[in-house]
Order: structure tokens, then C-alpha cells, then sequence
């Protein structure tokens, strides 16, 4: 949880240039690349309520209008409505025993269905009423028109298709008489075109009246400037477009919305880098490729006050997620042009001139104006181990490290000490600073060799430690 509410104080870049930190990104495994929201595809697996848990494919879901069938939210306050229960006679006086009546209330803002007047309903599942639309009709006759004006665009260029003087030269039984295109046009769902090749004439366009504009508008009531509670909000309106409700006591239940299931998927390589469970009720993932599981995580650990021109103190905590052990090498920024993926399998070049979304972007936001005096030794961090944690006898690790650049260490983190110069004139503003990480990465997918190969990736990091002081004492 400290994801969401923490500060995004380091950036990592990534392969398009886009800044982010390393909870919103992606590594692939199979190119061996970070992976941003904009480097991969989404897709939809399964539509699903969030309140009864219910889940279908996309077709049905679209029929329905992506809406649930007995879920309701309140038009108030936007809550999921429940189903209440109440014991009452009937009305008509011809039986005294009591029965069940039930009706849709929020236990949020407590509106209940029968503030509108819906009556209650004897069956709790079921059959609420739904207010018609009053502009029904007339979106039905626009969605008329406009398919109509699509199949009529669409016979001017089969007409075309047909009619050029390749197809003309060529003769035969079939399309003397016509056969390929009826055919064709039977496959695809298309009404039959009418002899001679002209189209169906039968098929009229519906008649639509514009709207006209009105200079004379009458005023609006005094009850609109004197009673604002009784009057819907803005957000109430645009819940509902359809209905528009102009008071409170007009406001309808309406269905609930479904939810997604969503899946990512690499640009380049069109793997798989985060799929969820079908069952809606399960938050586990099939595949979840997150960046920090698989490259060394940078978070600020201490520093001590920026001042411009004069040299501070940083301490870096980097931890390894990996069950492997790796080394790090610090140096300056790489340009994206300059970049060089130093994996040992390479993609083939026809298919890096086919992708375009794998090319380097310059979309770096922030601009250094911090100088940073980086290690010159490498830094070896530790395989992974849960159980280190808890036992502090298990940190036998003999590591020849240098005192002046590791100054603290345990179990997979290892604390990095470095100097930074803030600029002069960047007084009262943010500090920035930037370099790049070098680390080794091992490749446990089995494509072409049997044994996991080791990969030399680099990425470039950017950190904002805080605001510099104006004063040089």
C-alpha cells in the first residue's frame, strides 16, 4: 500500500522515454524491457458486477448494455441500493395475513424507491420498474439513418470494386449471372443488391426534422433561484444522460454499471506481461510481470540539507527482488538514441523495423540541475531470502565493500552513499538528478536454451530528493 500514497521521489525511464516510477511499470521477459501503460496493449477478458459477482463475455455484455440486470445504484449519492423487506396487509381489505413487500433503499444518503413513487414489489429479485426514456425513439431513428448510409456507402464501393476493368476483361459463369457477389453478400449479412446492379430502392432513408433554433426562451421558474435542494446537481445529470432529471423527486434507479477484467500484453512481442484470474471473486494474477519483481527497487533513505554549490550527502536504499545474485554499476545518463541493450539474445532486425512502438521517444519532463559524484566500484546485492528477515544470524555474506560507498547492509538491501552538487540560481526549487543502473538479470524462460541465460540490462533513474536552499552558508 505505501505505493499509493508515497511520493513519486525516483523515476525510472522507459523505453518509450516516459517517466514512472516502478510501481506503474512493466518488465517483459521476453524482450527483456520495460513496459509503461503506453507500451502495451489492453485487452478485455470478462465483464463482471462488482456487487453480485455475476461475470460474462463481451457479447453479452454488450447486449445488455453493459449494465447489470439486478443491481441498482441510487441516483443520489451513486451507492449500490439493497433490497429491503417490510410486512404489510393488503390494500383491498380481502385477506388479513400479513405479506412480504420489498423495495430498493440506500443505506448511505437513505433515499428509498419510494421517494419517486415506485411501488414495492412482492418478489425481491425482481422486476423493478424502469422509466422509459422519452428520446427513445428518436436515437432509435438516428441509429436507422446512419446504417442505412452505411450500407448505401458500402454498395458505391462494391459497385466501383466491380465495375474497374480488371474484373470487366474477366469473364466467367459465375459472375455472368452474378453468383460470387450474392454469395458475398449473403456471407457478410448484406441485403441483395436489385437486378441490373442498381441498389435497393426499397430501403428508404427515414425522415428526421432538424432542430430549429429559438430566439425567445421562456424564463425559468422562481422555484429554480428560491428551493435549490430540490433541484439534481450537475454530476446527478451526467450520471444519467439519458433521463436529464430536472428535480430530485424524478430521479430513477438505474442498473449497475460492469466492471472489467483486463489484460496487458507486450507491443513488441505480443506476450502476455499481466493476466488476471477469470472469476471475478479472486484478485490473483496468471501472469503478473511488475517491474519490481524482476530489477533492483531505488528508494531515498536519508540526506542531508541541499544547499546550492555545495556538496550533500545521499544515501540510496536498493533492494533485489530477485532469487538470484546480481551486481550493480552506476554511470551517467544514456541517451536514448545511444542505448544498447546488452542481452544476449538479440531480436532480428526485420523485426525492429516493423515495430514502431519499440522506438526511443525524448519525453523526459525533468530537467537535471544537480550534479552527482557516482561510485566507481560495483555493488553486489544478494539473492532474495524471506527467512533472512527474521533470522539475523543468516547474514554471513563476506562482501570485500568499500566503507565510503556501502554503509549499511542486510539481506537483499544494501544501503549506496553518494554526493550531490546542487546548481547555482536553483534556489527554492526541486533538486533533480539522474544516472544510470547497470545490473545483471537472469532470463529463467526456457525459449531456445535449457539453461536460464544472464542478461546486462541498463536503465536510467531519475530522483528528486527535495527543495534546494537559496542560501551558500
Amino acid at each position: 500500500m505505501s505505493y499509493l500514497i508515497q511520493k513519486d521521489y525516483v523515476k525510472y525511464e522507459c523505453t518509450c522515454g516516459s517517466l514512472k516510477p516502478i510501481s506503474k511499470l512493466y518488465f517483459c521477459r521476453h524482450c527483456l524491457e520495460l513496459r509503461c501503460g503506453y507500451c502495451v496493449c489492453h485487452e478485455v477478458d470478462s465483464h463482471y458486477c462488482s456487487n453480485c459477482m455475476e461475470h460474462l463475455p463481451s457479447a453479452e455484455a454488450k447486449f445488455r448494455k453493459n449494465r447489470c440486470n439486478t443491481c441498482f445504484d441510487c441516483p443520489n449519492c451513486f451507492h449500490t441500493l439493497s433490497v429491503r423487506a417490510t410486512t404489510r396487509s393488503a390494500e383491498d381489505g380481502t385477506t388479513k395475513t400479513p405479506t412480504k413487500h420489498y423495495y430498493l433503499a440506500c443505506f448511505f444518503c437513505r433515499w428509498t424507491s419510494r421517494d419517486v413513487g415506485i411501488s414495492d414489489q412482492t418478489t425481491g429479485t425482481g422486476n423493478w420498474p424502469v422509466k422509459e426514456l422519452p428520446f427513445s425513439e428518436t436515437l432509435s431513428s438516428y441509429l436507422e439513418y446512419y446504417k442505412v448510409l452505411a450500407m448505401r456507402e458500402r454498395n458505391l464501393k462494391e459497385k466501383k470494386t466491380y465495375s474497374s476493368p480488371l474484373i470487366r476483361g474477366y469473364s466467367s459463369f459465375t459472375e455472368k449471372f452474378g453468383l460470387t457477389s450474392m454469395i458475398a453478400r449473403k456471407r457478410a449479412g448484406l441485403p441483395p443488391l436489385s437486378l441490373g446492379g442498381k441498389e435497393n430502392t426499397q430501403s428508404s432513408l427515414p425522415k428526421i426534422v432538424p432542430s430549429v433554433a429559438v430566439e425567445d426562451v421562456e424564463p425559468l421558474p422562481d422555484t429554480y433561484f428560491t428551493d435549490l435542494t430540490k433541484i439534481t446537481t450537475l454530476s446527478q445529470r451526467h450520471a444519467y444522460p439519458m433521463l436529464q432529471a430536472e428535480t430530485i423527486t424524478s430521479l430513477h434507479p438505474q442498473h449497475r454499471h460492469f466492471y472489467i477484467k483486463c489484460s496487458l500484453r507486450c507491443r513488441r512481442c505480443e506476450h502476455n506481461v499481466s493476466k488476471p484470474e477469470y472469476n471475478p471473486g479472486s484478485i490473483k494474477f496468471k501472469i503478473q510481470l511488475a517491474a519490481y519483481y524482476h530489477m533492483p527497487e531505488v528508494r531515498i533513505m536519508t540526506f542531508e540539507p541541499l544547499k546550492v554549490g555545495k556538496a550533500s550527502e545521499i544515501v540510496l536504499k536498493i533492494t533485489n527482488p530477485t532469487q538470484h545474485l546480481t551486481s550493480l554499476q552506476f554511470g551517467p545518463l544514456i541517451n536514448s538514441e545511444d542505448k544498447k541493450n546488452l542481452k544476449t539474445e538479440e531480436i532480428s532486425e526485420t523485426k525492429k523495423e516493423n515495430n514502431f512502438f519499440d522506438l526511443p521517444r525524448p519525453i523526459r519532463t525533468l530537467q537535471i540541475n544537480t550534479e552527482v559524484e557516482l561510485p566507481q566500484c560495483s555493488v553486489i546485492l544478494p539473492p532474495r531470502d524471506d527467512a533472512a528477515e527474521y533470522d539475523d544470524s543468516a547474514d554471513t555474506h563476506n562482501f570485500q565493500d568499500d566503507t565510503k560507498v556501502v554503509v549499511w547492509r542486510k539481506g537483499n538491501k544494501v544501503a549506496v552513499k553518494m554526493k550531490i552538487t546542487p546548481q547555482k540560481g536553483i534556489g527554492g526549487e526541486e533538486s533533480v538528478f539522474g544516472f544510470s543502473m547497470e545490473y545483471g538479470y537472469v532470463n529463467t524462460m526456457i525459449l531456445e536454451q535449457k539453461q536460464p541465460q544472464r542478461a546486462e540490462i541498463q536503465v536510467n533513474l531519475f530522483i528528486s530528493p527535495g527543495l534546494v536552499s537559496s542560501s551558500e552558508e
